[in-house]
């Protein structure tokens, strides 16, 4: 699981405005980097710009996720991760960073604003804490702690019925040696009995 990109933009009449962006292109060449970051940037303004104001969408793009929340007051984040990350972690940094966000942020600077000029520098810390989903979300934490319980139950049940099936083969034994033990007494009492001193 890994995120690529978080970028926070305005929804303008005609285009999206980039605000602020973090990216995490560690995973890509050094020669491919800026290349990679100019797509994800021009690929975050173009889905802000086609998302509604008000909703929410997660758009897919070979093996990444595109996961976009443009608000009411048409403020708008993009969170580019690779498919396996959760999408309802991902959408719930959009909420975190997009309610910060407007709180440090005045609303008057959002439709003229650029990434040198806003003042808002969470944006790494965020992208860093959330790349793994499962210590930066509490329920997706307990999720893998309840997914790991399950395995040791499964394994647990497996042993017991793995024991379970020894004590029928021990069952079975016992009551082939308990018919095997019944029919050696009587025959030992027959032999006995024409030995008998009366």
């Amino acid at each position: 699981m890994k995120l690529y990109s978080l970028s926070i933009l305005h929804k303008g009449a005609t285009k999206a405005n980039l605000l602020k962006a973090a990216y995490d292109l560690s995973s890509f060449s050094f020669f491919q980097r800026s290349s990679v970051q100019e797509f994800m940037t021009f690929t975050s303004a173009l889905i802000v710009e086609r998302t509604a104001t008000g909703s929410r969408a997660s758009v897919k793009e070979q093996e990444y996720l595109c996961h976009v929340y443009v608000r009411n007051d048409s403020l708008g984040a993009v969170l580019i991760a690779d498919s396996e990350y959760p999408q309802r972690v991902g959408f719930t940094l959009l909420d975190k960073v997009l309610e910060e966000f407007s709180r440090q942020v005045d609303s008057l600077d959002w439709p003229s604003g650029s990434p040198e000029s806003i003042t808002y520098k969470a944006l790494d810390i965020h992208l860093a804490q959330y790349q793994n989903p499962r210590e930066a979300d509490a329920m997706t934490k307990v999720q893998a702690e309840l997914d790991e319980t399950k395995i040791i139950l499964h394994s647990t049940m497996e042993s017991l019925l793995n024991r379970g099936e020894k004590l029928d083969d021990l069952v079975q034994k016992s009551e082939h040696l308990g018919n095997q033990s019944k029919a050696f007494y009587k025959t030992a009492r027959k032999q006995n009995s024409c030995c008998e001193i009366m």
